[in-house]
């Protein structure tokens, strides 16, 4: 059998082979061969890497069923995931009679083109495409069914969108947008197989931009624990355990994308690549490309500010000197958005305030820029990779300069709050909004430290959020002359 792997100029660039993270149950067999040799029947033959993660996906135990109940694949865009798919498909199809395989993907797009892609295989191999009674397009009905009854189902995802199949084998493309409802209304329909398979294929989540993470992160999170004996895990990524972490010379360094992306010098051409990395933000390309993401934490938040110390840091009547530091917040579906400011006090205590919150967005450039106007901060800061950072084009046309705040500052600055209040070297007016974000704020990790979840606290957190880079961007520009000046 002839591989789709290129034979390399020596020196080239080729990406790794096997993944980063890998865990996989033992096994007696594996079905993993025959697999590939039916793709190459079908015309896709598959690179080394692709191989490697069919050969222990599909182990077998003693008894006959899969090691692995539970499958991920993890690897950034572009690199072939969609080939090991397809190959795990037309062996369901054509070498283990499962009687019903659902492919589900995010969009109807991507479930379209996979559709397509399969039909263009087993049409290109006589053996295969005589075995077909009818492949359908019409919506809600798309897939391909064998004259024996077997089927091939093409899904988008929706809430009960699981209910009603019988599934043997499913695969959940695009899975770090996967919503936990779907989940619910799947599993029980795998139960009644004798032997069904579930797998998870997608790149990185970032959570600042993808609401529905969760699913993957919690399957990832188990095979770092490597101790499930029913999941096999496969993920490429660079070595770093955030975005912000992946530094301009790392981004930079094709043997870094050859760590992340094993059909780098196969499908993907390393001078593409470096084409990515001038024209992306470094952030984005850590994600899309490095395989760096911001995974969301898997376990349950809790309040983080002790309710006793933040009561004891009110104060109704405190007041900051000028100059203060501004700071802006957005929810993540921009229904409101807080302005605060941070500043020193007479007596050397720090002092945070919510200026504005309101509903919507549309009032906060103006708003902004008569503060701006009247008190000549020190700083207006906003997270840089949170929904707010879409308003700073419009502040800067307006004559507001935005500083923007990164993941490794942004959970500084929550330490910051945290510690101040703990010490009790903060003071606030226990304002309603405020209070309610204290109450209900949750955390998510960030490497060794954490910051404000806006995705999964039970309120609207941007008065915190703001309160927070406000008090961070004060004490960074340190103590100056200030005046006593309010915000009316």
């Amino acid at each position: 059998m002839t591989s789709s792997l290129l034979v390399a100029p020596p020196g080239s660039l080729l990406g790794a082979q096997q993944p980063r993270v890998c865990h996989y149950p033992e096994y007696v067999s594996s079905t993993g061969r025959e697999a590939v040799e039916l793709a190459a029947m079908a015309g896709l033959r598959l690179d080394p890497w692709q191989r490697f993660v069919l050969e222990h996906a599909l182990g077998e135990l003693p008894d006959g069923r899969w090691a692995a109940f539970e499958v991920g694949l993890e690897v950034p865009r572009q690199n072939g995931k969609g080939g090991v798919l397809e190959a795990r498909e037309l062996a369901g199809l054509f070498l283990l009679g499962e009687r019903l395989i659902v492919h589900s993907a995010h969009e109807f797009a991507t479930a379209e083109e996979a559709l397509e892609r399969m039909v263009a295989l087993i049409e290109g191999c006589p053996d295969l495409s005589r075995r077909v009674k009818a492949v359908k397009r019409s919506h809600g009905q798309e897939g391909i069914y064998l004259t024996n009854g077997q089927r091939l189902r093409y899904r988008t995802r929706t809430k009960g969108g699981g209910r009603g199949f019988t599934a043997d084998c499913v695969i959940l493309d695009e899975a770090m947008v996967l919503p936990e409802a779907f989940i619910g209304a799947l599993m029980p329909t795998l139960s009644a197989r004798p032997n069904p398979q579930l797998w998870y294929t997608g790149s990185a989540v970032d959570q600042e931009v993808m609401e529905h993470g969760i699913v993957f992160a919690r399957l990832r999170e188990r095979a770092l624990r490597g101790e499930d004996p029913r999941m096999a895990y496969f993920g490429w990524s660079a070595p770093f355990d955030f975005p912000d972490e992946v530094t301009a010379d790392a981004a930079a360094d094709p043997g870094v994308w050859a760590q992340a992306n094993p059909a780098l010098g196969i499908r993907i051409d390393p001078e593409h690549v470096a084409a990515e990395q001038r024209s992306m933000d470094p952030r984005t390309f850590a994600v899309e490309r490095l395989g760096v993401g911001d995974w969301p934490s898997t376990e349950a938040g809790e309040q983080k500010l002790p309710e006793a110390r933040w009561r004891a840091c009110e104060d109704l009547e405190s007041k900051p000197l000028d100059p203060v530091c501004f700071a802006f917040d957005v929810t993540p579906d921009r229904s409101a958005a807080a302005i605060a400011a941070s500043g020193f006090r007479r007596d050397g205590l720090h002092h945070i305030e919510v200026v504005e919150h309101k509903r919507g967005t549309g009032w906060v450039v103006k708003r902004l820029t008569e503060l701006a106007a009247r008190h000549r901060p020190v700083g207006v800061k906003c997270d840089g990779a949170g929904p707010a950072a879409s308003l700073i084009p419009e502040l800067e046309e307006a004559g507001v300069q935005v500083e923007v705040v990164n993941a490794r500052e942004h959970a500084q600055a929550c330490g910051l709050l945290y510690d101040t209040v703990e010490q009790g070297r903060l003071r606030h007016l226990a304002t309603p909004e405020l209070e309610a974000a204290v109450r209900g704020a949750v955390t998510r990790p960030l490497g060794d430290a954490w910051a404000w979840s806006r995705k999964t606290s039970t309120v609207d957190i941007s008065p915190l959020v703001a309160c927070t880079l406000a008090l961070w961007g004060s004490v960074s520009a340190g103590r100056r002359t200030y005046r006593v000046k309010g915000f009316n």
